[in-house]
């Protein structure tokens, strides 16, 4: 053990001295960016996350009532808790989840009367570090680890000074050990975790305890000088010597009372102070911001990019601890079970196979080749893949897009899983439907197998699986092929072009189908909902990212397909609520953004400006994309054009003001579209660097007026995913208007099924 933490010490002071000459990226992030946010209406739906990269707990300030799904609002004017947090999304709330919440004069123990008024110049909101003065005198301040936080509260002189433990909600236990200064105990709270679930922490305070007692939140029974109590919501109080400046350090385990223990000593145990956890905590996110260096620009815009950067690289989070020799264990969310290896959760797919992931592909290949076998043990856990786990099973949300990842991250040279038993449990998952929501196995499995499209009738959001079910087939072909299993590749190679069966020529649109071949009547192509998820006719028709010249072809040729898309963006905003009979956040979203019926304040439609790449007019995606990056994103409150949902959001900023995107993951290549800065240089695993050079680059200078790859003329649109694991340089010349010869080769389009009649 003596090794082990002289190694580790060894470690932070030569990442100390490392970071010692990278310049202060941390100061671009504003963990506030997204937070004025509500049910009606998402500017990104996130929290002041402190927390490190992908870890196993974050923390945040509670502004919402315990429950409440948005945990943070920036128009609230007061705070009730510090809480250790896991949530992924409002929509699926939260678990696991204790907090502490200072408070001067009498005791109060209540969440509404203990909340205490604050102002926003007065809080500082970082990755690795909050702090608020509240009106009233009290600093709150809190620094993350990995399994773990360092908390700060300095009180005014003159008062008594208190600190609540809150249990949140279902059942908890608290013991205190007033002469260890000391508090133990633990939560159960969750929707989507085993029967078992429990997550163990520790609390060690600074200072000395003037008196305690316990108390439980149903009732708001206060028990004075009660070491331990078990029950729905219970907690405990401390009160310490008024003026006082009190540190807690705080870990946590869902293994067992004893890894909480070990992650304290291991994480926290021999920090001297608040600064020490802040620094260390600085340096890890320094050290990642710098792994991808920006270089011209505004201010603004760096902001708006290491923010996302930011919330792009906090889920999915690690969910397994280390053992006394660094060994890496779990408790699964899946069964209840103790297992040894790596598992990862909290991470809704259906959002974020799209663009998180590849993004992670490039810059974390090694925790990604851990996160990808993590999902096969996760299958044999829970006899499905996960599709949105908050820890647990949840089922929430349309497709079976486990596949995508795993797919992705094989043509990306990331193959630590086997691929024959990825295809098995990929085909148990096309042929079967689970307890849980729709995307638990295959909602309508039998009907796409033997209609070749889900119909409406009973099935709910019928098409929009129908599209995804395609693509993620044609995930498993194109897995099946590269390994050479032909049983897999020829089970596929049909069910990927089912996309055609629920296009309509006579309308141009996908539609709604029956189960007896007839479409929907009465279509509309701007209502929402029913055969389409969150989504219209106009917005799902694009879902066909590995075929895009298959729909090219069914839409009617290049300049039909040109003409609709122009269209999309351009055209009046109307809206017909459909089957939610109600305007939800979504609509809401795509009107704020003013770009016809383009929402990209929602997932389906956020591929859809890079589609000129494969239909002869790249610069059209290149002043799309451009006007996408400066208009709807920012680093404020207002900061995102919908819910950001665990990285998808900010991961499509990031990848598109580098220069590319992921259209088809699956498949090995990016394509390009108009980056923001004039230089961006990707510091890989692999010690190598890639860079994006844009060459009079500007707001107005949109336009790609050549390129070049490594020195050598390039018209493609799009690179390959070698090409920037490799290292390089991908060098723009840019311009105010479009050079409409570079790209438009059918040999320069990126990758799609079929070719264009």
């Amino acid at each position: 053990m003596k090794c082990f933490f002289i190694i580790v010490l060894w470690g932070v002071l030569g990442l100390n001295l490392s970071s010692a000459q990278k310049p202060d990226l941390v100061k671009y992030v504003n963990t506030l960016q997204g937070t004025d946010s509500e049910w009606a209406l998402s500017y990104g739906s996130t929290y002041p996350t402190v927390g490190l990269p992908f870890g196993q707990h974050f923390y945040s300030a509670q502004t919402g009532k315990n429950g409440d799904g948005w945990k943070y609002q920036y128009k609230a004017t007061t705070i009730r808790g510090f809480q250790q947090v896991h949530q992924c999304s409002p929509w699926m709330n939260d678990y696991a989840v204790f907090s502490l919440m200072p408070g001067i004069g009498a005791l109060k123990v209540n969440e509404d009367e203990r909340a205490l008024a604050f102002k926003h110049e007065n809080e500082t909101a970082k990755p690795h570090y909050y702090s608020v003065k509240f009106d009233n005198g009290i600093q709150t301040e809190l620094s993350p680890t990995e399994r773990g936080a360092h908390m700060r509260f300095t009180f005014p002189k003159g008062n008594d000074a208190f600190l609540v433990l809150d249990g949140f909600l279902k059942d908890c236990e608290v013991t205190v050990f007033p002469k260890e200064r000391k508090i133990i105990g633990w939560v159960n709270n969750g929707r989507f975790v085993p029967g078992n679930f429990k997550n163990y922490f520790v609390l060690e305070f600074d200072k000395p305890f003037k008196s305690y007692g316990t108390w439980e939140n149903v009732d708001g029974n206060i028990h004075e000088g009660n070491a331990s109590g078990s029950g729905k919501g219970y907690g405990a109080y401390l009160e310490f010597k008024p003026g006082v400046q009190v540190e807690v350090k705080i870990a946590s385990s869902f293994i067992s009372p004893e890894q909480a223990q070990l992650n304290f000593d291991q994480e926290l145990a021999k920090a001297k102070n608040l600064e020490a956890t802040k620094d260390a905590a600085f340096t890890v996110w320094n050290d990642l911001l710098n792994r991808v260096a920006v270089e011209g620009g505004t201010e603004e815009e760096k902001a708006t990019f290491y923010s996302c950067l930011f919330r792009a690289n906090l889920f999915s989070r690690k969910f397994y601890d280390l053992n006394e020799a660094g060994e890496p264990y779990y408790y699964s969310p899946y069964d209840g079970e103790i297992y040894e290896g790596y598992m990862y959760t909290d991470n809704g797919f259906w959002d974020t196979f799209r663009a998180q992931f590849p993004l992670s592909n490039i810059l974390h290949p090694e925790m990604q080749g851990r996160y990808m076998q993590s999902l096969l043990d996760a299958q044999d856990q829970a006899g499905f893949f996960p599709t949105w786990s908050n820890p647990g099973m949840s089922g929430v949300m349309i497709g079976n897009h486990a596949i995508s990842l795993l797919t992705d991250a094989w043509v990306k040279d990331i193959r630590t899983f086997d691929p024959d038993s990825a295809l098995a449990a990929y085909y148990h998952e096309a042929t079967n439907k689970g307890f849980w929501g729709g995307s638990n196995g295959r909602e309508g499995w039998k009907e796409y197998f033997t209609k070749g499209y889900i119909p409406y009738d009973p099935i709910h959001e019928s098409t929009a699986k129908t599209l995804e079910y395609a693509y993620d087939d044609f995930c498993a072909y194109q897995l099946a092929k590269m390994t050479g299993n032909t049983f897999y590749e020829n089970i596929f190679a049909r069910q990927m072009y089912n996309y055609k069966n629920v296009f309509d020529e006579r309308v141009n649109f996908m539609r709604g189908r029956l189960a007896n071949g007839e479409w929907m009547p009465d279509f509309d192509p701007v209502e929402w909902g029913g055969p389409f998820t969150e989504a219209n006719a106009w917005q799902y028709t694009w879902s066909v990212f590995h075929d895009i010249n298959g729909l090219i072809n069914l839409i009617g040729g290049e300049d039909r397909f040109n003409a609709k898309l122009d269209s999309l963006f351009t055209m009046p905003q109307d809206i017909n609520y459909g089957t939610y009979k109600k305007e939800i956040h979504e609509m809401k979203e795509m009107l704020l953004a003013n770009m016809g019926q383009y929402a990209h304040g929602n997932q389906p439609a956020q591929h859809v400006a890079y589609l000129y790449n494969f239909s002869g007019q790249p610069w059209k995606s290149q002043k799309r994309v451009r006007m996408i990056t400066s208009q709807l994103y920012n680093a404020t409150e207002q900061g995102y054009p919908g819910d950001e949902d665990q990285g998808a959001m900010s991961s499509w900023y990031v990848l598109s003001a580098l220069g590319f995107y992921s259209v088809c993951p699956g498949t090995d290549e990016y394509v390009i579209g108009s980056p923001v800065f004039e230089k961006a240089s990707i510091e890989l695993e692999n010690g190598r660097v890639f860079s994006v050079i844009a060459n009079n680059n500007s707001p107005e200078n949109v336009y790609i007026q050549s390129a070049t790859l490594n020195g050598k003329p390039y018209d493609k649109n799009y690179i390959r995913y070698a090409d920037i694991s490799n290292g390089g340089e991908l060098v723009f010349e840019m311009g105010n208007t479009p050079n409409k010869s570079r790209g438009v080769d059918p040999s320069s389009r990126p990758f799609s099924l079929s070719s264009i009649k």
